[in-house]
């Protein structure tokens, strides 16, 4: 699943982005495969821990309403820190979805967690069978439908009460809703709790076509909800389901087409969605559908180096997408096609130039080159 939150702008507490991940090496084919960029706040590429540092050091700021009550979330979710709270599951530290619990020990666990285990993970004891708590997950799930919808909803200086008295105004009760959902999807797919994913960011992609009905333009929410569904792809994808993962990521591509191509995040999310259509369609032997799709990947990727050509990540996934259809018109048949497309995406990285602090950025373009060296001493 890729790493990208698509609420960062969103979120409240600072701005935090509640969506990190590493970058693992899985040592897959670089023609077969893209990695998302990581470690930064992914739709602003900035980090505000800084910003959440000052300003949290200074008790109140000047202009602060004090009318303004910051409120406090009972179970522990707030916008600084992702504590687990009481209704979390302890294996993928995510909220619980479908509730179990052990027997006989009754400690409560995901289903798909718990599932996995013979022996309980907090006591230790012998699991004799699992049965399902629908009381718990009842309250879970009141939980989700009520999270963060307290809002400011008056100007600041408009406090005042039809009786006079001043009116106090509520804050978030946490991070906005859609960073939570993705925040809790992330952290259950990252523990292979797959369902529990699909689950929260299926509510998160309703929350967004829901607020679209009445602004239907903003290129936010349109990105948002593009790169929600690219997540729900890949569960989809993980899950065996291929029709399903193509039609999410076909949908997130549609919308992420929407918007002006400014942002590299976003050109990078949309090319790596119409990437994993053709990859879906290349397993499956549709070698030309997985050609077009590789090949309009390839031009959101040609024109964002065209704007972009000193961003050395952009023009490693140019020379990623270039080996991609250059390896289908091998399959195809088109060997001349084919070696003019790995020796451009060769051009391509030995004129690329990285400071040696950029140590990841360079093993991805050694293992491209190394790969396009190899198909070319097959021809």
């Amino acid at each position: 699943m890729s790493s990208i939150c698509p609420f960062a702008g969103a979120t409240t507490g600072g701005g935090v982005c509640p969506v990190k991940s590493d970058k693992s090496n899985t040592g897959v084919c670089p023609a077969k495969s893209d990695k998302s960029i990581s470690g930064v706040c992914p739709v602003t590429g900035k980090d505000h821990g800084s910003k959440l540092k000052e300003s949290g050091d200074h008790g109140e700021e000047k202009g602060t309403d004090p009318r303004v009550v910051p409120a406090k979330c009972p179970f522990g979710y707030d916008s600084n820190t992702f504590k687990l709270g009481p209704l979390s599951c302890i294996v993928c530290q995510a909220l619980l979805h479908e509730s179990s619990k052990c027997k006989p020990c009754a400690h409560k666990f995901c289903k798909a967690c718990i599932s996995r285990f013979k022996d309980c993970p907090l006591c230790g004891a012998d699991i004799e069978g699992i049965e399902p708590d629908a009381e718990l997950q009842a309250l879970v799930d009141r939980f989700i439908d009520g999270h963060a919808r307290i809002k400011r909803s008056h100007a600041a200086g408009d406090v005042e009460a039809a009786d006079g008295k001043n009116k106090v105004i509520y804050e978030d009760v946490s991070m906005e809703r859609g960073a939570f959902l993705v925040q809790q999807a992330m952290r259950a797919f990252r523990a292979r709790n797959i369902e529990s994913a699909k689950s929260r960011l299926t509510m998160c992609a309703d929350d967004i076509r829901e607020e679209l009905k009445s602004s239907e333009d903003n290129l936010d929410l349109c990105s948002q909800l593009g790169a929600v569904l690219g997540m729900l792809g890949d569960c989809c994808r993980t899950l065996g389901d291929v029709p399903a993962a193509i039609t999410y990521y076909e949908e997130s591509a549609e919308f992420l087409s929407k918007p002006p191509a400014k942002d590299l995040e976003l050109v990078h999310t949309l090319s790596v969605s119409l990437n994993k259509i053709g990859d879906l369609r290349y397993y499956d032997g549709d070698l030309q559908s997985a050609r077009n799709y590789y090949a309009r990947s390839l031009d959101v990727r040609r024109n964002a180096v065209k704007e972009h050509s000193a961003v050395a990540s952009q023009v490693i996934d140019l020379a990623t997408s270039l080996a991609k259809v250059a390896d289908v018109d091998r399959n195809l048949g088109n060997e001349s096609t084919a070696v003019e497309g790995f020796e451009e995406a060769i051009r391509c990285l030995e004129k690329l130039k990285l400071d040696s602090e950029q140590t990841t950025l360079e093993q991805r373009r050694l293992s491209v080159l190394d790969f396009l060296h190899n198909q070319l001493a097959d021809k």
